[in-house]
């Protein structure tokens, strides 16, 4: 019986097709999987492919479907146009590898030219042959075809990028492993399968497709699959069961959310009982995690009734109605500044700013829920510049008992109360309303929240998780967990391999934040190990006199980005605040597509650009990325830094919003515009090389 399968590079190249090129292709894949014999499907050879059983399908004017069809295996391997479909299959063979037996698509040694740029001229030796230590059975024994043993042997660091595209992903994620650690993985003995389709590398990239609703489901999300997609390099640290809180941290495009998410189906799948979390920050992110967890249950339902997503807020506000009846009111920053405004008149407290004491209120008093002068002598100040010594203590203290119960006397609650009335609520109860917590975006975790998620998990193996990354956090002063009782140290994993972003993109984005970032306990994120994993289009930073040329230029390369097949879905804008979204939509506009901001709904984006502001591009990743409106006294915003209470404070904010810069940059995979109207934001100097000439 003949096996129908797709490959993992049909979908991929069909994601890059025009809707109705997509609709035709999908048309034409479920004629050949109903009746691949039909007189209307005409196959022809590819005569000049190393591949015998290569064949094209015409679907409709010059579009070809490539098929590898033998006697046990009808694949559909690619789509494409005439030209780009037949040059696809005359530089690939399907062959099962000699040494590790699975099965692999091998691009053609000699039919691939100019895979890696040369040398720079002046280079005053010849680089470094990062592999030449590796042998040949080496090389063999993590998937390396032979025919390409000898370039990955003679590779440089530089050379690698582009090497890379052309060989195995098991074998690029192993060399990968190998330049970040220098260890190469030893594969564990498998025993050869009958079916080489049946390795556990060849079932990455193939897959059987039993009927017409497996074969729509597969076409129809691609790149939900990608965005799931677990490496083998992460596969550890989802399958390791921890005695305590854990952490796996890595810059942006590291596959920090694909852990999270695949930890969270893991501890579904194997405790009946599970009550999973799986928890962030925002609303737009818990739904953007949602969709992919749905993507990796399928249609077991069973499954996906043992994990709640949601942001902690949102867990938070639920809880506090199960314990205590009610729905607390939370109140606006307005509301609370207006208390802190009415309560230093009321008390007479003299020799403190407004503002000084509205930051003191937020970021100690309020975020460790501290009851009284006794507790609020001994809180730990860290980030805090000015010394407050205790008499002053006493002297403010009467001030925050107002604000409280000023607040109180409205029905108001701030989210640091509601937080700490539910986790006194949990934590004095054996029983708990989740076995498993797995937090995304943990780094923007406050002490509130840390000390809320602490109370609802119990005290068991497994029930705490965090991924994060100190060089995202927007939110929250740095304060110490290990004080809360969360300690990581010893359970913290790092991911130095970036699948998500281009190498030129990483590179110009790191440029913005330090090598090395390490949180208040010790533990250190070193970014400067981190590997991209294929090459792209150098980011375009331009800068303009006026709104109108920005916009100009901007929609000019939205028109370019469509014409390389991306979608509108697939491309995003974004801002620093509200106010700049006229500036993103307006460009849009100019196009003629039409646009969609995101927000806290569930969104159905199909057909239009994606615009928002840089808050709520936080966990969300696009093939296309446009950060415009980077003018000075934008970014940094003037308002944050105008409202600061010390210079510590203000160093902090010049930090969170050169971290948020960052967060925008890297939601791109293949494209990244930056723009701004001149002067344009201090930040974009950092960018260096990237920088307009």
């Amino acid at each position: 019986m003949t096996e129908f399968r797709i490959a993992a590079t049909f979908t991929s190249a069909l994601a890059r097709l025009e809707a109705s090129e997509q609709k035709a292709a999908k048309t034409t894949a479920f004629d050949l999987q109903m009746d691949p014999a039909a007189p209307g499907l005409r196959f022809h050879r590819i005569d000049r492919s190393r591949d015998p059983h290569f064949w094209s399908i015409r679907v409709s004017g010059d579009l070809r479907i490539i098929v590898h069809k033998t006697e046990a295996n009808f694949l559909l391997a690619y789509v494409g146009h005439h030209d780009d479909a037949y040059g696809w299959a005359e530089r690939r063979r399907i062959e099962a590898h000699p040494r590790t037996g699975a099965i692999q698509i091998v691009e053609v040694r000699e039919r691939v030219e100019d895979i890696a740029a040369p040398p720079p001229p002046a280079a005053p030796a010849p680089p470094a042959q990062i592999f030449r230590a590796l042998s040949t059975e080496d090389l063999s024994g993590i998937g390396v075809p032979l025919d390409w043993v000898e370039d990955v042997r003679s590779a440089t660091e530089d050379a690698f990028l582009a090497l890379s595209d052309h060989l195995p992903a098991e074998a690029s994620e192993a060399l990968l492993e190998y330049v970040t650690t220098g260890r190469l993985p030893r594969p564990a003995p498998i025993a050869a399968p009958a079916d080489p389709f049946a390795h556990p590398d060849a079932l990455r990239r193939f897959r059987i497709v039993e009927n017409q609703e497996a074969l729509a489901l597969a076409l129809d999300a691609p790149w939900e699959q990608w965005a799931v997609f677990l490496h083998p390099a992460q596969r550890g640290i989802v399958d390791r069961n921890y005695n305590g809180p854990a952490r796996t941290a890595g810059s942006a495009g590291t596959g920090k959310t694909v852990v999270a998410l695949h930890r969270a189906a893991r501890l579904a799948r194997t405790t009946p009982e599970a009550k999973v979390l799986l928890t962030t920050f925002s609303r737009p992110l818990a739904n953007a995690l949602s969709r992919k967890l749905a993507v990796l249950f399928g249609e077991d339902t069973a499954l996906a009734r043992r994990v709640t997503v949601a942001p902690w807020h949102t867990v938070a506000d639920e809880l506090h109605q199960l314990a205590f009846g009610r729905r607390a009111v939370v109140a606006s920053d307005e509301q609370v500044e207006d208390a802190v405004a009415k309560s230093v008149d009321a008390v007479g407290v003299k020799g403190f700013t407004l503002r000084f004491l509205l930051s003191e209120w937020r970021h100690v008093v309020d975020a460790w829920q501290i009851a009284d002068v006794a507790a609020y002598a001994k809180v730990p100040r860290l980030g805090r510049k000015n010394r407050m010594s205790a008499g002053q203590r006493e002297r403010l203290w009467p001030v925050f008992v107002a604000v409280r119960a000023s607040l109180a006397k409205r029905g108001l609650a701030t989210w640091a109360d509601i937080n700490g009335r539910v986790a006194a609520h949990y934590a004095a109860r054996d029983v708990k309303p989740f076995t498993h917590i797995v937090v995304d975006e943990a780094q923007d975790l406050g002490v509130s929240e840390l000390r809320f998620l602490a109370a609802i998990s119990p005290k068991s193996q497994d029930a705490l998780f965090f991924a994060g990354d100190q060089g995202q956090r927007i939110f929250q002063q740095p304060f110490s967990w290990s004080a809360l009782g969360i300690d990581v140290r010893g359970r913290s994993s790092t991911l130095n391999v970036n699948y998500r972003t281009s190498h030129q993109i990483r590179r110009t984005a790191d440029r913005l934040l330090p090598s090395t970032v390490r949180d208040v306990d010790g533990n250190a994120d070193e970014r400067d190990r981190t590997v991209s994993v294929f090459n792209g289009p150098p980011p375009e930073v331009l800068l303009f006199d006026t709104q109108q040329e920005e916009a100009a230029a901007v929609a000019a390369w939205i028109g370019r980005t469509r014409a390389e097949g991306i979608h509108p879905s697939e491309i995003a804008l974004f801002v620093r605040t509200r106010d700049e979204l006229g500036r993103a939509r307006a460009a849009i506009e100019a196009t003629g597509l039409s646009w969609l901001e995101l927000s806290d709904r569930d969104q159905d984006a199909s057909g239009q650009v994606l615009v928002g502001t840089m808050h709520l591009a936080k966990g969300l990743e696009f093939k296309a990325v446009g950060v415009i409106a980077c003018d000075d006294g934008i970014l940094p915003l003037q308002s944050r830094l105008e409202g600061v209470a010390d210079e510590t404070e203000l160093d902090d904010v010049y930090e969170t919003e050169r971290h948020l810069f960052y967060v925008a940059c890297t939601r791109a995979r293949d494209r990244l515009l930056i723009t701004a109207v001149r002067p344009a934001s201090e930040y974009i100097q950092d960018l260096g090389a990237a920088l307009p000439t």
